[in-house]
């Protein structure tokens, strides 16, 4: 398909190193968990990605439970507070699949620039002797927006909370040490890093009781019913050890941002990108166009063959106000008029032009 694809943290492009090792996975029959030889050769397929997606994370392959995605991941780890008389806290950034797993979740605010409010979050800690279950995205999925987790770490295990973070943009854009970091849980998907679509993985941190939120088998040491997607997850393996060595490369992606970030802000000096005054990934921009609702300016993008996104494309086919421009102190119309840029390992200035060429034009049509 042709065009110029600027949403990569929706989902990335399979890396050609992911297909070779599903086909190979495919080409091989056999169920990880029989005892024959075919099996065992199955059963190869998953340890070695175990190996390569621990490796990414900076634990050990036993701490890895694979899963159908990130959001079971997120499920799996909220449903542990149930189950251990936890309370839930939550950032009032996370994604829908924290959100909606814990409804009735305190929420932890955060400040204009999108990070937790660390006093809040004492507070919060502090106003309940119930310990607590924490969940924290580590880079928000559509500001980009990184969180200080070694400092959050420290202020949850003081109040003798347990730390989950959602990771699932933090994994192969910026170093991720689940032992330096101090969380105890951590939520990964492999298609936001070049792997296959609906396989994911829950690291747990080895004294964190982990407990299954599907049943029904023995696999995955019990913590995850149901026979595994061999070829998806020797695929996330493989996604994972190039995302690992691409590191440095992505953080290249700062020049492109900036480039685009100051022509929107020199063409139309309305425009707001919430969370520039915090520290970010280096491929995300949120540019909100005053006056100009972002279901306009993605069909506008679309007909031009640019693929952009407003917010998360866990909202399939709902363009509506971002909650998490809202919870920046945003008001609902600016939030609704956001749009989210991403860029991948081999985004291209010639893209960021064609991005560029369009934009402007859609914010000609804007009154001042």
């Amino acid at each position: 398909m042709t065009g110029f694809y600027l949403d990569w943290n929706a989902t990335a492009p399979l890396r050609p190193q992911a297909r070779v090792a599903m086909l190979a996975a495919m080409d091989h029959v056999g169920n990880p968990s029989s005892i024959h030889a075919f099996g065992r050769r199955a059963r190869r397929f998953v340890e070695d990605a175990r190996e390569q997606v621990a490796e990414l994370v900076g634990v050990n392959p036993a701490d890895i439970t694979f899963t159908g995605g990130g959001t079971e991941a997120n499920n799996q780890a909220l449903a542990l507070a149930a189950a251990h008389g936890r309370r839930i806290l939550v950032g009032a950034t996370e994604h829908a699949s924290v959100l909606e797993a814990a409804p009735g979740a305190v929420r932890v605010p955060v400040d204009g620039d999108g990070l937790i409010d660390r006093a809040a979050l004492v507070r919060l800690l502090a106003a309940d002797p119930t310990p607590a279950l924490v969940s924290i995205q580590a880079v928000n999925s559509e500001t980009g927006v990184v969180q200080p987790m070694v400092e959050l770490a420290t202020l949850v295990h003081d109040q003798g909370g347990w730390l989950h973070s959602d990771a699932v943009q933090a994994v192969g854009r910026l170093p991720v040490d689940m032992g330096d970091w101090g969380a105890d849980l951590l939520t990964l998907s492999a298609h936001k890093i070049g792997g296959p679509q609906g396989v994911g993985a829950l690291v747990a941190h080895p004294g964190i009781p982990l407990a299954p939120l599907l049943k029904g088998g023995g696999q995955e040491r019990r913590m995850r019913a149901g026979t595994e997607n061999v070829a998806g997850i020797a695929g996330f393996g493989a996604a994972a050890a190039a995302a690992l060595a691409g590191l440095d490369e992505y953080a290249g992606l700062t020049r492109l941002r900036d480039r685009l970030e100051t022509a929107v802000r020199e063409r139309h000096p309305p425009v707001l990108i919430p969370g520039a005054g915090a520290p970010r990934v280096a491929n995300t921009s949120c540019i909100v166009l005053p006056g100009a609702p972002a279901n306009g300016q993605l069909m506008a993008f679309d007909l031009a063959r640019v693929a952009v996104s407003a917010g998360s494309a866990c909202s399939s086919g709902k363009v509506k106000s971002s909650h998490v421009l809202m919870a920046m102190g945003l008001g609902e119309d600016l939030a609704g008029c956001a749009i989210r840029v991403s860029l991948g390992w081999d985004s291209t200035g010639e893209e960021v032009d064609r991005f560029l060429e369009s934009w402007s034009r859609i914010a000609a049509r804007v009154p001042r």
